[in-house]
């Protein structure tokens, strides 16, 4: 059975009535998804609130003005705060390909479509530029801002879950409020998150980094170019088996590893497998892939037969529609 979802680009500098939309169309879904445990096990107001003022007080006056727009709501709010969502889980592969003339982050992002919000935004909201995949209304799977730091998560393969926020609200702070690789990892050193993730930082001057955070212990950070979905080692060996991510690992791996590598032969690797996938019944396919130039400020999100060239200074709003089957994906 085939799976359809639009992706659409969408150009709003300041919190607005393009995000208000968004909000309108998304909201039933993820209040949905939110609720999918019972509202007692999400916290209160209040708790998300102070959280989020403790850990990113920085963001606050965004998520003010975010929560306004959603008309004020008790619920909507908690939600925006990203602060103990329920627990999700992705797949996802991702590699910095670090050379004297170039560094690049490539990803695929591994996820049952249906639940793929498909924005990718461009934003000004704190003096920066912003352009990131949308999740939640305004975390980020992967993004990139003006000042050349390119950042992406992959799920950490581990079963805990603890106090603290979903990462993509995370990889939005770092986005809006941080210029380069120290500064990044800085703040995933400190902020806590509620599930393991693997988030791979890079940055104009040719820095990375791969933070492997977690509720139940101090984050790794590490000058490693590659990330799948464990830490260090298997713990969660049926979801390891399923996402092959030993196998994918160790294909970035060999890939980054070789001189010889160019950035059009990683990037191709990720649209083969192993790292593209095509387990969209279990909700281990691939979405997009999506590649990052941290010196010019470009992104690039790609399909099989098509592609979004997006920059800082070109950043038309428009929408395609793929469609995932069990044979692989293709223009709607």
């Amino acid at each position: 059975m085939n799976k359809m979802l639009d992706f659409r680009t969408v150009r709003e500098a300041t919190p607005g009535p393009k995000w208000k939309s968004l909000f309108d169309f998304h909201w039933p879904a993820y209040e949905q998804w939110y609720l999918a445990e019972g509202e007692r096990e999400r916290p209160g107001y209040l708790a998300c609130y102070n959280a989020l003022h403790r850990h990113m007080p920085e963001l606050v006056p965004t998520y003010r003005a975010l929560c306004d727009l959603a008309g004020g709501g008790d619920l909507a709010s908690r939600f925006l705060s990203l602060y103990q969502p329920p627990p999700y889980i992705t797949g996802c592969s991702q590699a910095v390909l670090a050379r004297p003339d170039n560094t690049v982050l490539a990803r695929n992002y591994d996820y049952p479509p249906e639940l793929c919000e498909g924005s990718i935004l461009y934003t000004h909201w704190n003096g920066r530029g912003v352009i990131a995949m949308s999740d939640c209304l305004w975390g980020a799977l992967d993004g990139i801002n003006d000042a050349g730091l390119a950042i992406s998560l992959a799920f950490g393969g581990r079963k805990a879950v603890g106090e603290g926020f979903g990462a993509p609200i995370i990889l939005r702070y770092i986005l809006e409020f941080c210029e380069t690789v120290p500064e990044a990892a800085e703040v995933l050193a400190r902020v806590p998150t509620h599930m393991a993730y693997n988030i791979t930082v890079a940055d104009a001057a040719g820095r990375y980094v791969t933070a492997m955070i977690a509720p139940d212990r101090r984050a790794s950070i590490r000058r490693v170019p590659v990330a799948t979905n464990h830490q260090k080692k298997v713990e969660w060996y049926a979801h390891a088996l399923a996402s092959e991510t030993l196998i994918r690992e160790r294909q970035l791996s060999i890939l980054v590893d070789d001189e010889g590598t160019t950035e059009e032969r990683l990037v191709s690797a990720f649209f083969s497998p192993p790292l593209f996938r095509h387990d969209y019944r279990r909700g281990l396919g691939t979405v997009y892939t999506a590649i990052y130039h941290p010196w010019e400020g470009r992104a690039r999100f790609h399909w099989p037969g098509m592609n979004l060239d997006l920059s800082f200074d070109d950043f038309p709003e428009e929408r395609i529609t793929v469609r995932y089957g069990m044979r692989g994906l293709y223009p709607g």
